[in-house]
């Protein structure tokens, strides 16, 4: 063999030798280097002493002055391929039928076991088949109609719901109240109208290589080289075959050892691809193999390897790398998402999700925390409840305490005053009368054909911002403080006030409190100067409050979205009106007639208020600047600089004024507090004046960020007549946990404390230390459980905190706000897209919770749901539960029932044209719950959405997993199956980027052969 190869370099060597010679001789003609030899374009031209010779190359056949394709496919057994070949010039290539992989050898097909990728996305078992896999259920379920998730089986009558009904596969209710079986694709239905006979058009029909299908079903072939295998299934080379006879064997070994020999005297592409396991190139040296990307050429020349791409540098990914055979897939840490390079890994951004946090949202890398308002507390992970302050020790108030929503405020006995602490009472006497802060004006002026009005605030401003889009303005003082001076002061006669709220709404605007451009303030001056703009409205209001919330956001249903709702917002309004004594005349008018006149008068206002809404002429005046309440949701992006009231530009972003600085609209930044002065939120636009002896302030402390930063005040475990130094501590058997208090708070039940100055119930000595999730009793000393709807976090304390807004705990002896609960649930759901969503998602579930949800699509519309994950308590016995049917009724139609945790995504269709949906919890579980996107679409799609939700490889893939739990890819594409005329809204640019491009070739088969016609 040796001698062979030497005596062919040997040749080669004289050839080029011979060639350099010719060159060196320009009189003789080289017709190949020329081009003038007349070869066709698909062969070889090859000089001979004084001529040339025309060859037809490998794969094609001729004289060499014409050459055609040689189509190797219609050759020795389909060009040796055991599923397609596919002929291309001059060679061929071997695929195989979905549900197989190509072999090394490049023409076998070997099965693919999609069970070992995620369970197949089978709920409960995965069974592996040839070319295919199926999903079983366990004992007591059966398989829904989406072929993965599984339903409990009814034990009552003969319906859709009880496995007794007969149907192999797919079972459908008729309209007569019976049953009628279906198959599922690659099935035909049996004669007996309910078994389903498997067919070649269902994984191969579970044969390896060849199907025919027959009345008893298919029957399985096998290649010419390959023999059956006894399982009548698989297919194993000759070679390996034990069944022949010894003479046949010792025949068929002689002849491959001749084609063996042949193959190594003239190797060619055209036989059996060179040998190679991919890519065949012929040379003027003999065959060269190649590999595909992904694989690496072994050093016999023909082998292809898996190269293992995530040993080298992670494979680039970001985060995780995971080896595919010829490839590899790159995934992502929880709370980020793969690009479509899908090598690189990007921050969820949790707070562009308009469900994400009730109030605001502070997102960092690979996750999010849910911020509450200042008088608010955080409960279930993302919701905010008020705060009830009275049931923390009176809130600190000495005498009466009143809860309001995001405060509370302290009141006194008659005869007495509230403190500047705003939590002692003092007697009245004696004490000078205040200044009455100015009040809140509003002016309205016709301007430009239209109604322009301005509500100036010069004192009492307080600006509370909630969700992105909502915010809350009041100024001046409501009627409860009013009311409350007005009582401890004799003196003072009560002033009758009228209270109004009015609703204006815009489905054209977005909630956007920044500042106006400058011509609006040079408006307003020229409003008050110019005596061609009379105003139509002047009046002064005792108390003002603006609550400025976008529809697009909050408004909506929680669950859902009806058709006819519009994206705009919606200013609510309260007012508060003295009635003006002044304009009482015994004769004409009494206090009644002026009221009236007031209200009258208040009616008129609010209707031009509401006009100048309308033209979105209606600003706001504080601080030295105007601010416009909504824009337009056409208008442009922003300029840079726009920022909300109280915000300031950092870099890019919009940076509320932190507590102890206000922002000063004249200079146009965050200022510090001056002395005698405090901050203690964020995002305002005034300082509040620091409390002093005798209404005098000696503070000299800048930036203070809350009223304990002035100075001069008793600390903690301190009191003095005024809540200024000098103090004294708190006598034996007393404490006080606060700054600048007149008095201490006894420990009670002739409790004592060790030393003198404590600063809490905990230094008071009980006779029983309790612990948390209960409370000291000082009358019977004893420690008592905390009641339903309080809890305790501490040790030794004397009460129980009350659980935010309307919340409240399973049991019991709580010991954490999160055991703080919300059970609203249940409804009416959106007729296009919405959300069922457990009780206080995504904090954990209460007990005993049952709630009912129904879907009521429009006519000609169905209903897709997504369960992107469930978390319930694994129990034998299904204690909580999901159940999504036709009705009430326990044998209707079924689409989807659980009572597990269920981390895979799934997709399905409902099975009945509306939707009957029911949670159940029982009272000794919780868990985090479910939150499942839904969306109504038109009927003429329903072939291609079960198409694309029924096959495996939507769920075999971990990228392809993530985008059914992305909820921006999500709301896209559910946005676009409700209104298909959305999809123009999305550029193909911003479609390639949104998904991955796998997941892109998914859809773009199935699309395209739901529009084959």
């Amino acid at each position: 063999m040796g001698a062979v190869w030497l005596a062919r370099d040997f040749c080669l060597f004289l050839l080029l030798l011979n060639s350099r010679q010719s060159a060196a001789r320009p009189e003789n003609r080289d017709p190949c280097a020329e081009e003038s030899d007349g070869c066709h374009i698909d062969a070889i031209c090859q000089n001979t002493q004084g001529s040339y010779k025309c060859t037809c190359k490998a794969g094609f056949k001729g004289d060499g002055k014409h050459c055609e394709d040689i189509d190797e496919c219609d050759l020795e057994y389909n060009g040796g391929c055991v599923h397609e070949c596919n002929n291309i010039p001059g060679n061929y290539r071997c695929t195989c039928h979905d549900g197989f992989n190509l072999a090394h050898d490049g023409h076998n097909c070997l099965d693919v076991d999609e069970c070992k990728f995620n369970n197949g996305g089978c709920q409960h078992t995965c069974v592996n088949t040839m070319g295919s896999y199926e999903c079983r259920c366990k004992e007591g379920f059966f398989l829904s109609d989406n072929q993965h998730t599984c339903i409990h089986r009814s034990v009552e009558g003969l319906s859709c719901m009880n496995k007794e009904h007969g149907c192999a596969h797919i079972c459908k209710e008729t309209p007569k109240g019976g049953v009628a079986c279906e198959c599922r694709p690659g099935f035909e239905l049996a004669r007996n109208q309910r078994g389903c006979i498997l067919t070649c058009n269902h994984g191969n029909g579970g044969c390896q290589h060849t199907c025919e299908d027959t009345e008893q079903g298919p029957i399985c072939k096998c290649h010419v080289r390959y023999t059956l295998h006894p399982d009548r299934r698989s297919c194993v080379e000759r070679d390996e075959a034990t069944t022949e006879s010894s003479d046949h064997n010792a025949t068929s070994f002689t002849e491959v050892d001749k084609r063996v020999k042949r193959r190594l005297l003239m190797e060619t592409c055209a036989v059996n691809n060179g040998g190679c396991d991919c890519t065949c190139k012929d040379t003027s040296t003999g065959v060269r193999c190649s590999c595909p990307v992904g694989f690496t050429l072994q050093p016999d020349g023909k082998t292809c390897k898996d190269i293992d791409e995530c040993e080298l540098h992670n494979g680039g990914c970001d985060h995780f790398c995971r080896n595919t055979i010829g490839s590899f897939e790159c995934n992502c840490r929880k709370g980020f998402k793969l690009l479509t390079d899908e090598r690189s890994c990007q921050d969820i951004d949790e707070c562009f999700f308009e469900r994400t946090c009730d109030h605001m949202c502070v997102n960092s890398p690979g996750g999010f925390e849910c911020v509450c308002n200042k008088g608010y507390t955080l409960y279930g992970l993302a919701h905010c409840g008020d705060i009830n302050e009275c049931s923390v020790n009176n809130g600190g108030c000495e005498q009466r305490c009143e809860n309001t929503m995001g405060g509370f405020e302290c009141h006194c006995h008659p005869g007495y005053k509230l403190h500047w602490n705003k939590k002692d009472c003092i007697e009245a006497e004696g004490l000078p009368p205040a200044n009455p802060p100015s009040k809140p004006t509003l002016n309205c002026s016709k301007q430009e054909g239209g109604d322009r009005c301005f509500l100036t605030c010069q004192s009492q401003v307080h600006i509370s911002s909630g969700t992105e889009d909502s915010y809350t303005v009041t100024c001046g003082m409501p009627l409860p403080c009013l009311a409350e001076a007005q009582k401890n002061n004799s003196e003072t006669p009560s002033v009758p006030r009228i209270k109004t709220t009015a609703t204006f709404r815009s489905g054209t605007t977005k909630c956007n409190l920044k500042r106006s451009q400058e011509r609006l303030k040079e408006s307003l001056n020229s409003a008050h100067s110019d005596s061609r703009f009379l105003f139509t409205e002047n009046i002064q209001f005792s108390y003002v409050s603006l609550r400025c919330t976008s529809s697009g956001r909050r408004m909506r249903s929680r669950h859902g979205r009806k058709a006819s709702e519009e994206d705009g917002s919606s200013i609510t309004a309260e007012f508060e009106l003295d009635v003006n004594l002044e304009e009482v005349t015994a004769e004409s008018c009494d206090l009644n007639c002026v009221r009236r006149r007031s209200e009258k008068r208040l009616r008129k206002t609010i209707r031009t208020l509401r006009k100048s809404i309308n033209r979105e002429q209606f600003h706001l005046h504080f601080a030295g600047s105007d601010y416009e309440l909504a824009k337009s949701l056409g208008q442009p992006v922003d300029l840079p600089g726009q920022c909300v009231a109280g915000q300031v530009l950092v870099g890019r972003k919009c940076v509320s004024c932190t507590a102890g600085t206000y922002y000063d609209g004249d200079q146009g930044r965050c200022v510090l507090c001056p002395a005698g002065t405090y901050q203690d939120e964020e995002g305002q636009m005034s300082c509040e004046l620091c409390p002093g002896p005798e209404g005098r302030s000696n503070s000299k402390v800048v930036g203070a960020r809350n009223i304990s930063e002035c100075g001069g005040q008793c600390s903690p475990g301190q009191y003095s007549h005024d809540g200024f130094i000098p103090c004294l501590p708190c006598v034996l058997g007393t404490y006080q946990p606060e700054v600048g208090r007149t008095s201490c708070f006894p420990c009670g039940g002739n409790l004592v404390t060790k030393h003198t100055g404590a600063v809490s119930f905990q230094q008071c000595e009980t006779k029983v230390q309790c612990s948390p999730g209960h409370y000291y009793n000082t009358s019977t000393h004893r420690c008592i459980r905390c009641p339903m709807g309080t809890y305790q976090v501490e040790f030794g304390q004397n009460y129980c905190i009350a659980c935010p807004g309307n919340t409240t705990t399973d049991f019991d002896g709580s010991t954490n706000i999160m055991q703080c609960k919300n059970r609203q649930c249940g409804g009416e759901l959106g007729d296009f897209t919405g959300y069922i969503e457990s009780p206080n998602y995504p904090g954990n579930y209460p007990a005993n919770i049952e709630c009912t949800w129904t879907i009521n699509p429009p006519p000609k519309r169905r209903i897709l749901i997504v369960v992107p994950e469930i978390y319930l308590p694994i129990e034998d016995e299904c204690g909580d539960y999901l159940v999504m049917r036709k009705s009430s009724l326990s044998n209707s139609v079924t689409t989807y029932e659980t009572c597990q945790t269920y981390e895979r995504p799934i997709a399905f269709t409902s099975r009945s044209k509306r939707l009957w949906i029911q949670f159940k919890s029982n009272e000794g579980n919780s868990g985090k719950g479910f939150q499942v996107p839904y969306v109504t679409y038109d009927e003429d799609y329903q072939e291609l959405i079960e198409d694309i939700v029924r096959d495996g490889r939507l769920y075999a893939s971990e990228n392809h997993q993530e985008i059914l739990k992305d909820k921006k890819l999500m709301k896209a594409l559910f946005d676009v199956l409700a209104h298909p005329q959305n999809f123009f809204n999305y550029t193909a640019q911003e479609s390639r980027e949104m998904f991955p491009k796998s997941f892109i070739r998914f859809l773009r088969s199935k699309v395209l052969r739901f529009l084959r016609p």
